[in-house]
């Protein structure tokens, strides 16, 4: 996993990361299909006395993640396809 942006304001601090990895292991259901993969998203922590709350927020791409273990297929929208 790597940071790719930290911002912090408030009593928030926001991290933009990307994990990469291999479907070694069942997830959700999913037999591993030895795929590689790249996850994006954000998490926003609570920071209260220079400490984390607990409370965590966190948004990840699932659509492109289900793509690329192969579960949907996405071929773009009408006016993209050829």
């Amino acid at each position: 996993m790597t940071i790719e942006d930290i911002i912090a304001e408030g009593d928030k601090v926001w991290v933009r990361f990307k994990a990469t990895g291999t479907h070694t292991g069942e997830y959700r259901g999913l037999t591993p299909t030895g795929n590689k993969i790249t996850v994006v998203g954000v998490e926003i922590y609570r920071i209260v006395n220079g400490k984390v709350t607990g409370t965590e927020w966190v948004v990840e791409d699932t659509l492109d993640l289900y793509k690329q273990l192969g579960v949907i297929e996405y071929k773009g929208f009408p006016d993209e396809v050829s």
